[in-house]
Parts: C-alpha cells; structure tokens; sequence
C-alpha cells in the first residue's frame, strides 16, 4: 500500500512483568514468571498494594490491573507476586529507545514502555512497512529476551488502536481504508482516548461501537462532549494530523506541576487539581503568546512510581478549560488507583498566536462546521480568558476564583 506517512507504535508487552522476568531469568531464576499466575506489585506478607501488571496466566483467573492485591489474592491463593523495581524499568526503557533510534532517530516515545516511529524516512530500505516491522520486532526479542506489539498505520490514532489488537509479540496494521473491516466493530470503551465519563455519554447516546459513533453526526458528539467529543469522532473515522515529534522537539514547552499536601484517591479532588493546573498553564501560555497542539498529564504515586500520557490535537489552544478538558480524560486513561503525591501538566508543539497553521481542505471544512456551533461560546471564552488575565496580573493569582473551587474549598 502506498502512503505518503507510515508510522509504527511500539508497545512492550506487560512491560514491568517482562522486564522482572528477564532479570529472574538472568539471575538464575528457574521459572519463567510470564508463563505462570504472577502480578508485578504490592506486599504478598502485608496484603496491600495493587496489581500494577500480570501475566497472562494469571489474567485468566479474572486479575485486572490497578485492582487491589487482597482481591487478586481471593482469586488466585498461589499467585505469585514480585515487588516493582522502577529504577530498573527506567533503565530498561531507555535501552530499548536507544536501540530502536538505531533505526531511524525519529521517535516520540510517549510513555515508559511505548514510542512512535515515523518509518516514513528509511521505508526504501525494507521491501515494505510488515518486513520492517518484523525485523524490529524479532530484534527486540531477540536482543533482550521481551516481546513488543507493533502497529502501522498512515496516522499515529491508528497504529496506536493496531499495536493493542492480538498480544503479543505481533504486528497488525490499521490503516485508514481498513478502519470500517478492523475497528468499526469494536465496542467504543476500546476507542484511544474514550474515557469512562466519555462512554457513559456515548452509551446514553445509543452509541456502543467506534462504527456508531463514526457514523454520527459531529457536531452532536461536540454538543455534548464538547471538544472532546470531536476529537473522539475524527479518530473514529481514522482523522489524525499530528507528526511524531523527536526528543528535541518535546523539550520546548509551558508546564505546571504540583506536590500535594496529601496523598489524593478521590477523582474529586484530582479533578479540582488538574483544573487549577490547567488555568495556570493557559494563563502562562496567553503570557507567553503561545499556543499549544500536545497536551500531557504526569503523575507520580505515593509508591513513587511514575505515570504519564499525552495526546496531539488538530487546534492548538491556549485555554485553561479546553485544557483541563483533556487532561481530566487523559488522567482517568491512566490511573490505577494509587493515591496521587504529584500531579503535572505538560503542553509542547507550541505556535505563535499569530502563526497560522497548516490545514488541510477537511480541517478548514471542519472548522467552520464546529464555529457555526462553537463560535459564540468559544470568543466568550477567550474574553473571558483575557479579563481574568488582567485582573490575576494585576491582584495576583488568587484575586479570581471559580465558584466549583470555591464550594470545594469551603
């Protein structure tokens, strides 16, 4: 197939499992944690903690991850449990980044166990996308004892929906023509970036599989999803713009972290974090005349492990709300549970306020779809946006508060 952009997503398969079992097995250990009931996490002798990763044996016995140890345990009394090492997995992961840029140097790695790479460049040296994929993955395997899931496809939505078909040590592509045959059919909650709030809506709505909601009207999504809804429509139908960035790249950016005073487990108070965060990231990005396209929320848990994710949006935004819109979603994609000790925001691929940006024929079309909807709220929101700049630069940062912070701190 010809496509002027092939893209890969690299997985590692359970990866904090595989990585303890290759060390186990190194050190002289004589069984192969991956082939029997095993979870990475928590104290076996205390009970506590929650399962952070298991083997496939084990997710037989109905052990999902981010549940609790003591329910695994009920599940499966001779599971076999190994405490994480996340200076190790660290390490591990940055091997395996440096190997795969021995490939091609254009990779957006995007968590601790998973990159992007654009193939785009050294695809005349392979006979096509599947043999290289091949090749990359055997390489892995075979250099350091782990598998990985390779997914291709023209966007990157798509080889990161390919990379979690059939696991593991495979490769699948997805591209834009194969969508309706591949992924039309799966049920929406396995749909990148469908949260639980998301899909309790698209339930109401009717809407079970990525089909349905590829099939609706956009502007209803946008209507009750805001934003968000538009995004989850265009990767329904396998519309994606954003590039694999490189490590250069990512290091420009506006970001905003806090180490909280308690260690949260309530999605209330999270959720109250992130939209202070997410004001002061926009206020800073209006401060800066800068727009951002990559939105990014970190967390790191109260057993100091760390988590992160982000996503690449077609409109490049400057506006607390629709930020805090993001990353609310983003952040329920990857918590497990674990009380939170740090919540961050991370926004990159930047543009100038005045700096147009590239569109296709479908974007302009789009847009002007969603502005004859959106427009009125969206320049309420940047006057809004703009007032409340200048009171904050001129009272301070606490001179405006919203009225939903304030009924939470009182």
């Amino acid at each position: 197939m010809e496509n002027d952009k092939i893209i890969f997503h690299i997985d590692v398969n359970s990866a904090f499992l595989s990585w303890s079992a290759v060390r186990l097995l190194r050190n002289g250990h004589t069984k192969d944690i991956r082939t029997i009931p095993c979870i990475i996490g928590g104290d076996k002798e205390k009970r506590h903690g929650i399962v952070l990763a298991k083997s496939i044996p084990a997710k037989k016995y109905g052990i999902v991850t981010g549940e609790p140890v003591v329910n695994a345990l009920k599940k499966c009394p001779d599971l076999e449990m190994i405490p994480p090492d996340h200076n190790y997995y660290e390490k591990r992961s940055r091997e395996l980044m440096n190997f795969l840029r021995t490939f091609t140097p254009d990779i957006e790695q995007v968590s601790v166990d998973e990159c992007y790479m654009d193939f785009t460049g050294i695809k005349n040296k392979y006979d096509s996308p599947i043999e290289a994929a091949y090749t990359i993955k055997d390489a892995v395997r075979n250099k350091f004892g782990y598998t990985v899931n390779i997914g291709i496809s023209d966007v990157k939505v798509l080889a990161k929906m390919a990379s979690d078909f059939e696991k593991p040590d495979k490769v699948h592509t997805l591209y834009k023509n194969e969508i309706k045959e591949k992924m039309w059919h799966l049920n929406i909650e396995d749909l990148f970036m469908a949260g639980k709030s998301s899909v309790e809506t698209l339930h109401k709505l009717g809407i079970f599989t990525i089909g349905q909601l590829a099939n609706s009207p956009e502007n209803i999504m946008e209507s009750h999803l805001k934003s968000h809804g538009r995004i989850l429509w265009q990767y329904a139908n396998g519309i994606d713009n954003s590039v694999v960035k490189t490590e250069k790249e990512e290091l420009k950016g506006v970001g905003n972290s806090t180490t909280l005073p308690k260690d949260l487990d309530n999605i209330d108070e999270i959720n109250n974090v992130l939209l202070r965060l997410s004001e002061k990231v926009g206020g800073r990005l209006r401060n800066k005349k800068q727009k951002a396209k990559t939105i990014a929320v970190e967390v790191k848990y109260n057993d100091f492990t760390k988590s992160s994710r982000q996503t690449t949006i077609d409109t490049a935004t400057d506006s607390g709300t629709e930020i805090y819109n993001m990353v609310k979603v983003l952040f329920e994609q990857l918590w497990n549970t674990t009380p939170v000790r740090l919540l961050g925001i991370r926004t990159t691929n930047l543009l100038e306020e005045k700096e147009p940006e590239q569109l296709s024929i479908l974007d302009i079309i789009n847009n002007q779809q969603r502005d004859a909807v959106a427009k009125p709220s969206r320049e309420k929101m940047e006057k809004l946006d703009k007032a409340l700049d200048a009171i904050k630069n001129k009272y301070g940062d606490d001179a405006v508060k919203r009225a939903s912070l304030m009924k939470k701190e009182n």
